[in-house]
């Protein structure tokens, strides 16, 4: 295990110098490094400080938060299918974002967007705590999760339909596609504090997700109050993925695949899952950024649809193993 994380460890340190030091530019890395930490106020220190900097940071903490959330609801629910918009708190965040960009706030206030998602995403958990209950059972919880997901796609989509303006119509479908450019220091100060929170929470569960694997009952009689982990599970991934999709916009498939990629290398125990999913989340987020700035930058590929596009077959890979492995 120690060698597995001293592996992430370094891959993520890797993949964060990459993304401080590659770019469209013909800049060397020493060079991008010595602007970083030199701060001589030329534009060089500039571009690093407020540009590749923040983005780098974002990059990891949106990978870390997704692909940790990801491995505490599979746990969870003992479901490997299970990702971390089920519960709906992404769909509520892209809809105040929406209406953000839709009454102009966004263009009347720098953090308007972020601020109005991160409004919405509390709307979502509360709205998931409403329904689904102090007592509610992990069908119940994912019932609920659907039910608010879908209503905030619907009303999502009646705001783009209702939309007078082209423009605005377009910079919506732009945004929730995901993307990490054009995102400053504010952004990252907005979103992590909230994914502190939320990481603190994700990784105390690791006791009682281990219990479950035997079963709610014999986990009750471990001493695991599950009433307490489910509500700390649904605080915790509403605040890591509701800041994440307040300041990126939708990024999926990464809470979904990079579990089920390190699983197995944890001997299945969700504990020891939960910190290799955080950093194997975050290896994955940054390497699909450096690429979409790298493969096509003149296009500005976003980034949920690099995520979707290399996501989606590796689980369709993954789904076709398990199936040929199966007696």
């Amino acid at each position: 295990m120690i060698r597995l994380m001293l592996i992430l460890a370094g891959l993520v340190a890797a993949l964060f110098l990459a993304s401080l030091t590659l770019g469209p530019a013909d800049i060397g890395p020493g060079e991008s490094l010595r602007a970083l930490l030199s701060g001589d106020g030329g534009p060089l220190t500039l571009v690093m400080r407020e540009i590749r900097l923040p983005r780098a940071l974002l990059a990891a903490m949106i990978g870390a938060s997704l692909g940790l959330s990801g491995a505490a609801l599979q746990g969870y629910l003992r479901n490997p299918l299970a990702e971390p918009g089920l519960i709906g708190v992404s769909g509520t965040a892209a809809l105040g974002a929406v209406l953000a960009i839709q009454t102009g706030l966004s263009a009347t206030f720098a953090l308007g967007l972020p601020l109005m998602a991160l409004a919405g995403a509390l709307g979502g958990v509360l709205l998931i705590l409403l329904l689904a209950g102090p007592r509610g059972s992990s069908l119940t919880l994912i019932l609920a999760g659907i039910a608010i997901s879908a209503l905030a796609g619907a009303l999502t989509s009646l705001v783009l339909n209702l939309s007078p303006n082209p423009f605005a119509a377009t910079e919506m479908m732009f945004w929730m596609m995901g993307s990490l450019a054009d995102r400053s220091m504010a952004h990252v100060a907005l979103a992590l504090p909230l994914m502190a929170l939320g990481w603190v929470l994700l990784v105390t569960l690791g006791r009682g997700l281990d219990a479950l694997t035997l079963g709610e009952d014999a986990a009750q009689a471990m001493g695991i109050r599950l009433s307490r982990l489910r509500l700390a599970l649904i605080l915790g991934t509403a605040c890591v993925v509701g800041a994440g999709t307040a300041v990126a916009g939708a990024i999926g498939f990464v809470g979904l695949v990079v579990p089920h990629l390190l699983r197995p290398l944890v001997g299945a125990r969700p504990s020891r899952l939960l910190w290799a999913s955080g950093l194997g989340g975050a290896a994955m987020v940054l390497a699909a950024d450096i690429a979409v700035r790298l493969v096509m930058p003149e296009r500005d590929l976003k980034l949920g649809v690099l995520t979707a596009l290399v996501g989606a077959p590796l689980f369709l890979h993954l789904i076709y193993k398990t199936r040929r492995d199966m007696p």
